[in-house]
């Protein structure tokens, strides 16, 4: 009965009715809620709203939008890319992010649950959805959950359109077909690092490299791999050759003379941006293309990053002096590594790099492929290994730097916890990653990002700003609305206007209208 009384009160059920119309008015509703996918209670998320407050508002799962309007047109996009992101996520409507994610009047409550229900169901396939009821700073807002899309079905598309979108770590695109075909071949284990090479020969491996291998393989693995004394017979049960003597996919990627002859967008495509002063033809800093083998590209990588990255002097405690980069190299390595052995070999990757952009505020590296059989929240924390190309990680476990004689990786899940402890020693912010279903992103943070700070309006201003939350207006409707004066709502405009809060629209014959600014 207590359930009954909830939802009476949350969807405003009439009771001053007969027994009969009470039961049916009951059954349709329940029977609603089910056809929406939803049934709503009261959610704390202060909690949620102070950390994208404290995080300037960078969150792939989460969403804020002011819907003061009604359901905003951008929702469309933001859930098909949320269905077809790794663990879903959460989208909040009542809050405006340019006004530090303060509450804005939302109208018709019912009504946007209404509508929420039925746009889950115009996706293919439909949108399973949780609305809820919640509250930031003593002010309603609506919480939607969003699931995600079962795995055999992605990605999740546009019934009207076909399009399907995808979540990056600053924003909603649309899917190429290309990305598409992405996510209907995870459908299955990727055999791809396994396959032999056409074209290739012993010939085309590196015999440094090569001789390396097999050295570590007997020294760390001498009861195992390591027994086999014939060279060729050990190459092809480590996965280096195939049956025919060929060199796999893996063998050519870990120890090849030169692999783009076959992959030629397995590289690493970095650059930086500008600095403050350059002039304006200048598009890039230190702009290069990495290619070779992957311990090769490994050490050229490290080596553009110290070319390339920041340099302060600092003083230890115990008096030295050293040379701090700006990104403490070791997570630099850690995280190139990472992607150069678990970055997608699919036909569908085959024309992506491996990107590092070195922005003013944050480094990004990004690979084409996402997480393989492990979840985001699990990174760094849990000492799991899992391998999309578990031949190539297998083989590069012995390999060997040229130029050091450094392994490659280790395979232990030390990685990314060695990345955060890096970070914290270098008093940088914790690494964000941003799993994407077919592509996977890390960010690392020049310093702490400011929390998003709400601009300083006086009561007209907020009033006024409010007000346009709704849709555009004119200063008379403003006035009637607001009961403020025209020559008040004008000094407001102009403040809102100069803040980039507000934009003004029509003039030269045409009623100037005054509307929010989404830009």
């Amino acid at each position: 009965m207590t359930k009954i009384w909830q939802l009476e009160q949350r969807f405003h059920v009439v009771t001053d009715c007969t027994l009969g119309q009470y039961t049916a008015n009951v059954t349709n509703l329940l029977e609603n809620v089910t056809a929406w996918g939803y049934i709503t209670h009261m959610v704390d998320v202060s909690e949620l709203i102070a950390q994208i407050r404290a995080a300037g508002g960078d969150r792939v799962d989460v969403e804020v939008k002011s819907a003061a309007g009604g359901l905003p047109q951008s929702l469309t996009s933001t859930l098909s890319a949320l269905a077809n992101l790794p663990g879903g996520g959460t989208i909040i409507l009542g809050l405006d992010e340019r006004t530090g994610f303060r509450p804005v009047p939302l109208g018709d409550v019912h009504g946007l649950k209404q509508g929420l229900g039925t746009k889950a169901r115009s996706f293919t396939p439909p949108i399973r959805i949780l609305v809820e009821d919640g509250m930031v700073d003593g002010e309603p807002v609506v919480v939607v959950r969003v699931h995600e899309c079962d795995r055999a079905a992605k990605p999740c598309r546009v019934a009207a359109t076909g399009i399907a979108y995808l979540r990056s770590y600053d924003g909603d695109f649309a899917m190429s077909e290309l990305e598409e075909q992405a996510f209907l071949a995870s459908r299955c284990p990727p055999p791809f690092d396994r396959e032999p090479v056409e074209g290739a020969a012993w010939s085309d491996l590196d015999s440094d490299l090569v001789r390396e291998f097999l050295r570590s393989v007997r020294e760390r693995d001498p009861r195992g791999l390591g027994r086999f004394a014939d060279d060729t017979e050990l190459l092809l049960r480590a996965g280096v050759l195939a049956a025919d003597r060929c060199p796999t996919v893996a063998g050519i990627l870990a120890m090849g003379v030169h692999p783009q002859q076959w992959f030629p967008r397995f590289v690493i495509q970095a650059s930086a941006e500008p600095q403050p002063g350059d002039p304006p033809q200048v598009r890039a800093r230190n702009q290069t293309t990495i290619t070779g083998p992957i311990p090769r590209m490994l050490d050229e990588a490290l080596a553009w990053a110290r070319r390339t990255f920041g340099t302060s002097i600092v003083t230890a405690a115990d008096g030295t002096v050293h040379d701090r980069t700006e990104y403490p190299l070791v997570a630099f390595r850690e995280l190139i590594g990472n992607a150069l052995v678990h970055r997608d070999l699919d036909h569908w990757s085959m024309g992506m790099a491996i990107e590092v952009r070195l922005r003013r505020d944050r480094l990004v590296i990004t690979n084409p492929g996402g997480l393989y059989g492990i979840t985001v929240e699990r990174l760094g924390r849990d000492a799991v290994t899992s391998a999309r190309n578990a031949r190539l990680v297998a083989i590069c476990q012995h390999v060997r730097s040229p130029d050091t004689g450094a392994r490659v990786i280790e395979a232990l899940a030390t990685g990314l916890p060695m990345v955060a402890e890096s970070l914290e020693q270098a008093a940088l912010p914790p690494a964000h990653y941003v799993d994407a279903g077919i592509r996977f992103t890390a960010v690392l943070y020049h310093s702490a990002r400011e929390p998003v700070q709400s601009p300083k309006l006086n009561a007209t201003e907020q009033k006024i700003y409010d007000a346009l939350a709704v849709g555009p207006c004119t200063v008379h409707e403003l006035e009637t609305t607001l009961a403020l004066s025209a020559p008040n709502i004008r000094k407001a405009l102009r403040a809102l206007r100069a803040a980039g809060l507000v934009k003004q629209e029509g003039g030269r014959g045409k009623p100037t209208i005054y509307c929010r600014d989404p830009s």
